[in-house]
């Protein structure tokens, strides 16, 4: 069940929220005016009173426009992804930024078909993106340190030593692998070495949203090297695969080398040599168009972006930099080869300048919540190393919810988006989250409203993920937020790496008393932890 993409917050209910809090708000009150390019932008909710959810749908309707005249999909390597791509780097060209398209090879994966049966009985099974291809009859299952129930931890095929002492000398071996910790491509890969004809991963099946097929990909890295099978299932018909005695599987699958490309634009501030960065991935999974994933990221940032760029005073104290990346539904490729790629990626002069970067990745789900990513790890402990200066980032967006009364809560600091790159190369990051396929629970429905027991996005990864995919409600808080966090930075990233800036006319985070987060998610259940299954378990 999806809400209608026209939800809107009525005044009575804002007023509340409003009164609620001890500081004044500094939302956007209406639609953004035109008169906004000759505003002088010298204080925050000057520029908020320039973006708002109807700036963002415009751009939704035109992605969905594009996805429409193109079979349905923006996915990277595709016509609706370039149309994309030309349509975001026009707009910043005409505001004023020095726009570059980076164009590179990836590849494209596509599975032609699948199946599994445990003793004769036809199992839901599918690829993970990036599988080879292979059959076996009356295979040989082989379980892999599984730690089963409620509450688990599983690591299982994380480490090679997790197939010492196993034998897979035989020539239809089945590793039968659970999710959690490590990455699937890592999974797949201490399988294959080995020695496996094939891996079924089934779901971790340790709280609510971790039980149902995953959904996941491999990584394009796998590609040539793990060429067997490797197929994804359900928790409990992973758990029921244990005991088989008679398992047969197949997978057809193709992986193409594809082109796409980044847009990068660029607004030169007055240091030229502190560099605030935010990006998201602009394109779509292969079965749909893609309007809340990532069409919100991509929109939002671009309503704010072309605020600023439009307005004719508006010169920011830091250059601004923003990413739509390519290929992110591939394994977070576009964003990867920006930071890594030798001959692709920036130059370590570029680099030196990067002060941060802020990340967004679907931030308008139907049955949303509002997650922060848990840098200072007050909810989540990161499975990742968190750079120095990202908790001060996240004190940005938690400020700007406090300011506005809007419950917020903790997203688990995981890299499991195009922030990964970033943050591997020590750079400082944050961003925001409203919910993938996890299911909201009955605590969160009664703080942030919308369906208990439902995913955050019904639509996720499926054709029905349409303009009629979004909320309105969350597009126009979170275009807020993003605007709030931005135009801060743009004036000074002080807190974040200790270059000064100029002061802000505004309510910043040193003048708020924080809410705190809502406290629904970690050992509470309801997920949360802004897993996407982009190449990560």
């Amino acid at each position: 069940m999806a809400f209608s993409h026209r939800n809107r917050r009525i005044a009575a209910s804002l007023s509340v929220l409003l009164a609620a809090v001890s500081v004044p708000s500094i939302a956007s009150a209406g639609p953004s005016q035109a008169g906004c390019e000759n505003q002088n932008l010298n204080q925050t909710d000057k520029l908020l009173n320039c973006v708002d959810a109807d700036d963002v749908v415009g751009h939704l309707d035109a992605l969905q426009a594009i996805a429409d005249a193109n079979g349905g999909t923006r996915a990277s390597g595709t016509p609706g992804y370039d149309a994309s791509a030309e349509y975001v780097a026009d707009l910043m060209e005409d505001a004023g930024y020095d726009v570059t398209i980076q164009e590179f090879d990836f590849t494209l994966f596509t599975e032609v078909s699948s199946s599994l049966s445990n003793d004769g009985q036809p199992v839901e099974t599918q690829t993970f993106s990036f599988s080879g291809s292979g059959s076996i009859t009356d295979g040989n299952v082989i379980p892999i340190d599984l730690d089963l129930g409620l509450g688990n931890n599983s690591t299982s095929g994380c480490e090679t030593a997790d197939f010492d002492g196993l034998d897979f000398s035989g020539d239809s071996d089945i590793a039968l692998v659970q999710r959690g910790l490590c990455s699937f491509g890592d999974k797949a890969t201490n399988a294959n070495d080995a020695g496996a004809e094939a891996v079924i991963i089934f779901n971790q099946g340790n709280a609510e949203g971790r039980f149902d097929l995953i959904s996941g990909t491999l990584g394009e890295g796998v590609v040539g090297t793990v060429n067997i099978p490797v197929l994804d299932v359900s928790y409990d018909d992973g758990v029921a695969l244990i005991d088989a005695q008679n398992v047969d599987l197949a997978a057809e699958t193709v992986n193409d080398t594809k082109s796409t490309s980044n847009v990068i634009a660029d607004l030169e501030g007055v240091n030229t040599d502190n560099v605030v960065m935010a990006g998201a991935h602009l394109d779509s999974v292969q079965d749909g168009p893609g309007i809340n994933d990532n069409g919100s990221g991509s929109a939002t940032i671009l309503a704010t972006a072309l605020a600023l760029g439009n307005n004719k005073k508006f010169t920011p104290q830091n250059s601004l930099r923003f990413a739509w990346w390519g290929a992110e539904e591939s394994g977070l490729i576009g964003s990867t080869n920006y930071i890594f790629d030798p001959e692709f990626g920036i130059s370590d002069e570029d680099y030196e300048k990067l002060a941060l970067y802020l990340n967004f990745d679907m931030v308008g789900s139907p049955n949303f919540i509002y997650g922060v990513y848990d840098a200072d790890e007050s909810t989540f402990p990161a499975p990742v190393v968190v750079p120095p200066g990202s908790a001060e980032l996240e004190d940005l967006f938690e400020a700007f919810y406090t300011i506005e009364g809007v419950p917020y809560e903790d997203s688990e600091f995981s890299g499991r988006s195009d922030y990964q790159a970033f943050i591997d190369a020590g750079i400082p990051a944050s961003g925001l989250f409203t919910g993938a396929e996890e299911i909201k629970t009955p605590e969160q429905q009664a703080i942030w409203g919308g369906i208990a027991g439902e995913q955050f996005d019904q639509c996720y990864h499926e054709a029905c993920d349409t303009i009629d995919n979004v909320s309105i409600e969350a597009l126009d808080v979170n275009v807020d937020a993003i605007a709030y966090a931005i135009y801060n930075l743009a004036a000074s990233t002080e807190a974040v790496n200790g270059v000064p800036g100029v002061d802000v006319k505004g309510i910043t985070p040193a003048d708020v008393e924080f809410d705190g987060p809502q406290g629904t998610v970690g050992t509470s259940g309801g997920g949360f932890d802004a897993d996407h299954a982009h190449a990560v378990s």
